[in-house]
């Protein structure tokens, strides 16, 4: 094919053809007014794509409201290569396709797709084709945008055309190429091959006035010809005058013509069949079709009859009156009619568009249609067929229903101002409570996410009493719990768990949320009782780690998240992970700490779930704290505090306190310590919170007598031995027993204090190799230098093993200062990416890379190149070795 003036253009999509074929997949939007070109360029990279395996779907408006209907149509040619997949792929897939009855997560959908993609590269590279990307039903978009991330190691090109910037739209992560007008030598050359029997002077007038747009130089000549001669400096909107020309030449056409354009800018699909029976119903005959393709207005391939441009279809269906429009959708739902199920949901969206006022039946077809989209894991597509049906409900309460439903779809879907919107113009139709037990309390659940947690929690309590589903009260007491928690406001915590206290079967797990008290056992049978909503009664880590709990409930997390992964990967990453990330911290697994927070902050950002960002945000500040990592400290907790603070989220300011005041006790300024730390326990503070002020209570003593203000150390002693009394956790009595021997001046009581501070097994490595650190640094200041020797070489392998590489040079400076000789390494330890680190645990646990994959939500292309990277810095040559790696150890070779 000829292309006019795109030299530069062709040459980005050549380079995106070349990436594909070697293995870096890429993606480009292209976009621009209607008629530049953008589709002319699809097919020259599809006509370039010979040795591609080529995907394609074309949005249109009519099916921009159908769940999954343009992925539909994009996998269609190899919908056969589904029962391949992994089976909880396989059947996620077939349910958002409609193949199957099952009830599929939206990110299995998308790791489905991205393995089938992976999986087609094997054999050869992948182009997947999408015009009109700005008519892409919403399901369809969140599942390419889901592959669009993971393509970096792919042999897949991914190209759009839209018309608008895609700079703040869903397609805002991909490079994008806008296309202008042609230049004057270009456009006359075009104008030129398009109409042989121009003159020079109008061709001359076509390019002055086509303003380089290639669909107006091809179809203004005749328009201007007919229009006569121009008027002195004529210079007329490129985009009106098209339109004028295509009305003009549709006007020219006979009414039947007329009518069966009409049905195809209707109809959309072009589907052949459907067009032909509707026309029939309308009285259109064949001389209508041969009049329509003479005039190379309709393009036919097969069983498919297009209009020719969708300028033209605009033109036709905007042009025509209401009535005649009502007429061709009336039509074209007649012949779909009992013609199967997803040609049922076209016939729905027909009769809406007939509509011209409140329609009680048609609304109810509508409400069916977003069903079976809602049970596809259409969420988005059900949340805007519900909208439609509620502004043609005639009576405000179905209105109501129907706009409340629409947001908890809204909701699910991840569109959280649009279920705001929803959730708001229901309440405007009905009563708060009436709204409550429609959407399932959602208002709350907003609130939680983001909003304010006293607000949230306000809304939980008042929603608890209006729904009656036993199950959604169980799940909304337990959100307030929460929410009281992490406002750091007791009485809302207790009133919180005094309602959830009077409902019917709520699992002994909700002790862990009271102060008072010894937690119940986390057995296999309490773990087993969980279910949908009362698996949330397991306690945030922090909670979980001031009980002294940390193996039982990681434990737990383990085996929920394990379930989850099956059936729901983004609820699975997003509301536990942060969860384990935190307890393996604590535990001593950095490595792992560290992955597993990184992988669900960027799971977390990807779906707009803000809360769950700023736990990992959390968990990784306090991870660089404790490395020493200031610059990293300052960035994580910047960001927090923008979200926690505004929002009255206390447990995460307070986490973000404890990690700034960490950070900067272990640089040596206490001061500045003491200031971040002290916030956590002063009332009325943004910081304040009782759970916090126990974690972080250790540490803001040791600062205050760093600072020399021992006497503001005194409460948070007092606070760890209380807890330790109380508990009886062994942590607290080991942090108490540290900072006695940090207060007192008494050599014989100092010794005992951090004697009693190590007792016990070190469940806690990093807080023992602390210990171990303060009482060498004693014991070399009084002489005992074999003794501090001894101290202080085992906290400094700890602290090598974890990498607190400030922790350790204090503690190598130390030994030294004993008079101890060591042979410093400069070699650095091996460094595996969190991602990599994930991935070959996995590969160790002897998982394939088709499970890690789906574990890990990418393709297992992608867990070979992972591996590939692993080997070489670990030092092993297979995939057998990785057994012999001690990944608690510093990634070292057992024999």
């Amino acid at each position: 094919m000829t292309l006019y003036g795109r030299h530069q253009e062709q040459t980005e999509l050549d380079r995106v053809l070349t990436g594909a074929r070697e293995g870096t997949g890429a993606g480009l939007v292209l976009w621009g007014d209607p008629g530049i070109g953008k589709t002319a360029l699809l097919e020259y990279a599809t006509a370039s794509a010979t040795d591609f395996t080529v995907l394609s779907c074309r949005g249109t408006r009519m099916e921009s409201g159908l769940a999954f209907a343009a992925l539909h149509e994009l996998l269609w040619p190899v919908v056969d290569r589904i029962g391949a997949l992994p089976a909880p792929q396989a059947a996620a897939l077939r349910g958002a396709l409609g193949h199957s009855g099952d009830v599929p997560d939206r990110f299995l959908i998308g790791a489905a797709v991205l393995t089938l993609l992976s999986e087609l590269g094997g054999e050869q590279p992948v182009l997947l084709v999408a015009d009109d990307a700005q008519w892409l039903d919403a399901p369809t978009v969140e599942c390419l945008c889901f592959v669009v991330r993971r393509l970096r190691t792919e042999p897949v090109a991914l190209l759009l055309t839209s018309h608008a910037d895609p700079a703040t739209g869903p397609w805002a992560q991909l490079p994008a190429l806008g296309l202008g007008g042609l230049d004057d030598t270009d456009a006359r050359r075009l104008a030129a091959a398009a109409t042989p029997s121009a003159g020079e002077r109008l061709l001359a007038r076509t390019v002055r006035t086509a303003g380089g747009n290639p669909l107006a130089l091809q179809e203004l000549p005749g328009a201007l010809e007919a229009a006569g001669p121009s008027a002195p400096g004529e210079r007329v909107a490129v985009g009106p005058r098209l339109r004028r020309a295509f009305n003009a030449r549709v006007e020219a056409l006979g009414p039947r013509t007329r009518t069966l354009l009409l049905l195809a800018a209707a109809e959309e699909r072009g589907e052949r069949w459907a067009l032909r029976e509707a026309a029939d119903t309308l009285g259109v005959g064949t001389a209508a079709w041969d009049e329509a393709l003479r005039h190379g207005l309709l393009d036919t391939h097969g069983d498919r009859v297009r209009i020719r441009h969708p300028l033209v279809r605009t033109v036709v269906y905007e042009e025509a009156p209401f009535t005649e429009r009502q007429a061709a959708h009336r039509a074209l739902a007649c012949v779909l009619a009992g013609a199967g199920e997803d040609a049922d949901e076209l016939r729905a969206w027909h009769l809406a568009s007939a509509c011209d006022g409140p329609d009680e039946d048609v609304a109810a077809l509508l409400v069916a249609v977003a069903d079976r989209a809602w049970a596809r894991g259409g969420c988005a597509s059900a949340a805007q067929i519900l909208r439609r049906a509620a502004e043609l409900s005639p009576c405000p309460d179905g209105a109501a229903v129907r706009l409340a439903r629409g947001a908890r779809a809204a909701w699910e879907a991840g569109q959280v101002p649009a279920a705001r919107e929803l959730l708001a113009r229901a309440t405007h139709l009905s009563s708060e409570d009436a709204v409550a037990e429609l959407s399932g309390g959602l208002r709350g659940l907003i609130e939680f996410g983001y909003g304010d947690q006293r607000t949230a929690h306000r809304h939980l309590m008042r929603d608890v009493r209006a729904v009656s589903r036993p199950g959604k009260k169980l799940e909304l007491a337990t959100m307030a719990v929460r929410a009281g928690w992490t406002a750091g406001a007791p009485a809302l915590h207790a009133a919180a768990l005094d309602v959830l206290a009077t409902l019917p079967d709520v699992p002994p797990l909700v002790g862990w949320w009271r102060e008072d008290g010894a937690p119940p056992a986390l057995t296999e049978d309490t773990v087993a009782r969980l279910g949908a909503s009362s698996w949330r009664l397991i306690p945030p880590a922090s909670l979980g780690v001031a009980w002294g709990a940390e193996e039982a409930l990681a434990e737990a997390f383990r085996r929920k998240i394990a379930e989850l992964r099956r059936t729901d990967a983004a609820t699975a990453i997003v509301l536990t992970v942060p969860q384990t990330a935190s307890l393996d911290a604590v535990r001593g697994r950095w490595g792992d700490a560290t992955a597993e927070a990184t992988e669900a902050l960027c799971l977390a950002e990807e779906i707009g779930a803000d809360h769950a960002a700023t736990q990992c945000r959390s968990v990784l500040a306090w991870l660089a704290a404790l490395r020493g990592d200031e610059e990293t400290v300052t960035a994580q907790t910047d960001r927090t505090l923008e979200i926690s603070v505004p929002r009255g989220i206390r447990a995460l300011t307070a986490a973000a306190h404890w990690s700034r005041g960490l950070a900067a006790l272990q640089a040596g300024r206490a001061d500045e310590a003491l200031q971040w730390l002290s916030r956590i326990s002063e009332p009325g503070h943004a910081a304040a919170h009782g759970t916090f002020a126990l974690l972080a209570a250790a540490d803001t003593a040791e600062a205050a007598v760093r600072a020399d203000h021992p006497d503001a150390a005194l409460p948070h002693v007092r606070l760890l031995t209380r807890w330790a009394d109380r508990t009886g956790t062994a942590w607290a009595k080991s942090a108490a027993h540290r900072c006695e021997a940090l207060l007192t001046e008494d050599p014989t009581a100092k010794n005992s204090h951090f004697l009693h501070a190590l007792d016990g097994r070190p469940a806690r490595p990093f807080e023992q190799a602390r210990t171990r650190l303060l009482y060498g640094e004693w014991l070399r200041r009084v002489r005992r230098r074999t003794e501090a020797r001894i101290q202080l070489a085992e906290a400094a392998e700890t602290f090598r093993r974890l990498g607190a590489p400030t922790l350790l040079e204090r503690a190598l400076h130390e030994q030294e200062l004993t008079g101890q000789q060591l042979r410093r390494s400069p070699t650095p330890g091996i460094s595996l990416t969190p991602q990599e680190l994930r991935v070959a645990r996995l590969a160790a646990e002897g998982l394939t890379n088709r499970e890690i994959a789906a574990q890990l939500l990418i393709s297992p292309r992608t867990v070979g190149h992972h591996l590939s990277n692993v080997f070489p810095k670990v030092g092993i040559t297979s995939r057998a070795d990785l057994a012999r790696v001690d990944f608690d150890n510093g990634l070292r070779l057992t024999s």
